[in-house]
C-alpha cells in the first residue's frame, strides 16, 4: 500500500482521523514526541501522519542507534565525487571552447557550445529529480554518471560543431541530475547531528575546477594550436590550424570522460549502496525500509534487534496493522555476475509504471501552508538568481576589464591555467567555513548563507575596480572563497528543508530554474555590449542574501523529514 501524501490542501486538517482506532498509552506518549520533536514544522505540512510517525521512529533508530560510521563516509565520498563531476565538466567545457573554435570552422557564435550543455542540464536537472521520487534514489544515482561518462568520452570523438553541441546536451542530461540527487541521497542516510556534512560537500566542487584545470594543462598546453593558427578566421593573420596538432582538447575530454566511467563503476560495482529507507517510507514499503536500516547497521558494524526496528514497530506507530501482503515483503538485489546480467531488466524495471504525462502529485504539497509556500517560493527564486548572476558576471568581466579598465594581463598558456589552480585552491577554504558557520545558533543555514551570498555580490562590485593582472587575480580568490561558503549552504539547505516524499521534485526543480536563466548568460554574452551586466549580476548576489535572511524555516539541529 502506498502512504504517499494526499495533495491541494494542509494535510495536518485530516491527522487526528487517521489514528483514531489507536488511543493506547503508547499512543498518546508518541504522539507527545512527535509533537516535540516536530513543533510547528513548515515541511511536516506537506505529509500525511503516517508518513510523519514512521519518519520520526527512522530518525530516531539513525540518530540514537546507527549514527555515523563507514556508509556514511562511502556515500560522502560518492556524493562527493558526483559534485566534483558536475563542476569537472562545467569547467573543462569552459576551458576547450578556445581550441575547439581554432579547429572547426565556427560561422556562428562558440558560447552556442556552452548553450547546449545548458539545455541538457535543465532536462537533467528536472527529469532524474523527478524520477527519484517516483523510481527511488539508487537508479538515478547510479544512471546519471553512467550516461556522463559515456557521452563525456563520446565527446572527444566529435567530428564537427555540430555533434559536439548535440554531445554536450547529452552529457547535460547526465550530469543535470548530481546536484539534486547526490546531495539527496547522503541526506537520507546520516543522522541529524551530522547533516551539516552537506554543505561540506561543496569542497568536491572546488576539487573539481582543480581537476578540471590541471587534466587541460597538461593537453591542451602541449598539444594545441596557438599563436594566429585557426580554422575560424578572426583576422588577416589567421593561418591555418592543423587538426593533427589540435588533439589537446579531445585529450581531455577522454580522460574527463574516463574519470567520470570509473566514478560510476565506482558506484555500481564496488560499494552497491542500499536505497534510501526513507524512499521506501514514503512509498509503503515498510519491509524494506527496514531491512535497509539493518543492513546499514551491519554494514557500520553494529546489529540492530527486532526491539528496535521492526515493521511491527513502525506499522503499530502509525496505527496500522502489522501484516503485509506478500507483494510488500522485502526482496534482496542480485550480487556478482547476477548483478551485472540483470542490470538492464533491472533498470527498465525500475522505469515501468512511470508516466509521461504531467503529475503534480510532487509539486503542490511543496505549497502546503504560507510557510511552506513561501519558502518553497523564495528558494526557487534564489537558484534562479543566483544561476543567472554569477555566469553572467563571467561572461562580460573579461570584457569589461579589457575595454574600460585596460587590464588584458598575461595570454600564456602557463598563466591562464595558473590562476585556474590558484582560484580553484581558494575555494576549498570556503567550503570548510560553511560548514562551521551552519551549526552556529546565531548563524544557522539561513545567516551563513546570508553571509556569503552578499560578500560574493560586495567582492564582485570591488572586481570593477582592478586595475591590474594581480588586482585580477586576488579579487576572483576571495570571491572563489565567499561563493563557496553560498554554494555550499544553499546545496546542503535546500533538501533539509524539503520532506523525503517530495524531496526529488523540489530540488530538480530548484536545479532546473538555475540551469534555466543560467544558459540565458552565454546568449546575453552574444548580444550585449556594455558594463551594465557586471553590475546587475552583483547586484543579485546583494538582493540575493538579503532575500535569504526572510526565509520562514531554520533547519540546524533538526532531523530531516
Amino acid at each position: 500500500m502506498s502512504t504517499l501524501t494526499k495533495q491541494g490542501h494542509d494535510f495536518k486538517s485530516e491527522k487526528e482521523k487517521k489514528l483514531s482506532s489507536d488511543n493506547g498509552e503508547l499512543e498518546n506518549q508518541l504522539t507527545k514526541e512527535i509533537r516535540e520533536a516536530f513543533p510547528d514544522r513548515a515541511d511536516s505540512r506537506a505529509v500525511d501522519e503516517i508518513y510523519e510517525r514512521k519518519v520520526y521512529i527512522v530518525n530516531k533508530v539513525m540518530n540514537e542507534h546507527i549514527g555515523m560510521g563507514k556508509l556514511q563516509w562511502q556515500i560522502f565520498l560518492l556524493s562527493g565525487w558526483g559534485w566534483m563531476c558536475d563542476n569537472l565538466w562545467l569547467q573543462g567545457v569552459a576551458i576547450i571552447l578556445p581550441q575547439v573554435s581554432r579547429e572547426f570552422n565556427i560561422s556562428s557564435n562558440i558560447r552556442w557550445m556552452t548553450f547546449a550543455l545548458y539545455c541538457g542540464l535543465i532536462l537533467g536537472a528536472s527529469i532524474w529529480g523527478v524520477l527519484a521520487d517516483v523510481i527511488g534514489r539508487r537508479p538515478s544515482f547510479n544512471i546519471t554518471l553512467l550516461l556522463a561518462g559515456i557521452f563525456g568520452i563520446a565527446g572527444g570523438a566529435a567530428p564537427n560543431f555540430v555533434a559536439l553541441g548535440g554531445l554536450l546536451a547529452a552529457l547535460g542530461f547526465g550530469l543535470g541530475g548530481n546536484l539534486p540527487v547526490d546531495g539527496m541521497m547522503f541526506l537520507e542516510f546520516v543522522p541529524a547531528s551530522s547533516q551539516y556534512l552537506l554543505t561540506l560537500l561543496s569542497v568536491f566542487w572546488s576539487l573539481g575546477q582543480l581537476l578540471a584545470s590541471l587534466v587541460a594543462w597538461a593537453f591542451i598546453a602541449n598539444y594545441s594550436c596557438d599563436g594566429h593558427e585557426s580554422n575560424t578566421y578572426v583576422d588577416e593573420l589567421t593561418v591555418p590550424c592543423n587538426v593533427a596538432n589540435n588533439k589537446g582538447w579531445r585529450y581531455t575530454f577522454y580522460t574527463l570522460g574516463a574519470l567520470t566511467f570509473i566514478f560510476w563503476i565506482c558506484r555500481f560495482f564496488v560499494f552497491r549502496l542500499p536505497e534510501s529507507p526513507k524512499f521506501y517510507l514514503a512509498k509503503g514499503r515498510d519491509a524494506e525500509a527496514v531491512a535497509t536500516l539493518k543492513e546499514i547497521a551491519r554494514r557500520n558494524g553494529t546489529v540492530l534487534g527486532d526491539d528496535i526496528i521492526s515493521v511491527e514497530i513502525l506499522r503499530s506507530a502509525a496505527g496500522q496493522s502489522s501484516v503485509m501482503d506478500a507483494e510488500t515483503e522485502a526482496e534482496e538485489d542480485p550480487r556478482g555476475l547476477a548483478a551485472i546480467t540483470s542490470f538492464p531488466s533491472r533498470m527498465a524495471g525500475a522505469f515501468k509504471g512511470v508516466k509521461i504525462a504531467p503529475d503534480l502529485s510532487h509539486v503542490k504539497p511543496l505549497f502546503s501552508g504560507f510557510k511552506m509556500a513561501y519558502t518553497t517560493s523564495v528558494i526557487f527564486l534564489l537558484w534562479g538568481l543566483i544561476g543567472l548572476a554569477y555566469p553572467l558576471f563571467n561572461a562580460f568581466l573579461p570584457l569589461y576589464l579589457s575595454k574600460a579598465q585596460g587590464v588584458s594581463g598575461d595570454d600564456s598558456v602557463y598563466t591562464t591555467y595558473r590562476n585556474y589552480a590558484i582560484v580553484s585552491v581558494c575555494g576549498v577554504p570556503g567550503s570548510l567555513i560553511a560548514a562551521w558557520l551552519v551549526e552556529l545558533p546565531r548563524s544557522g543555514r539561513r545567516g551563513a548563507m546570508a553571509l556569503g551570498t552578499v560578500l560574493t555580490g560586495v567582492f564582485l562590485f570591488a572586481f570593477t575596480t582592478a586595475k591590474n593582472e594581480a588586482a585580477v587575480l586576488a579579487y576572483s580568490c576571495v570571491t572563489s572563497l565567499t561563493q563557496q561558503i553560498m554554494y555550499g549552504v544553499l546545496y546542503g539547505y535546500t533538501p533539509e528543508i524539503f520532506p523525503a516524499p517530495h524531496r526529488g521534485t523540489a530540488d530538480g526543480i530548484a536545479a532546473s530554474v538555475n540551469r534555466i536563466l543560467g544558459c540565458l548568460a552565454p546568449i546575453i554574452g552574444i548580444y550585449s555590449t556594455g558594463s551594465s551586466p557586471i553590475y546587475v549580476a552583483a547586484s543579485f548576489f546583494v538582493f540575493s542574501g538579503l532575500l535569504m535572511l526572510t526565509l520562514q524555516v531554520e533547519s540546524v539541529g533538526k532531523s530531516a523529514l
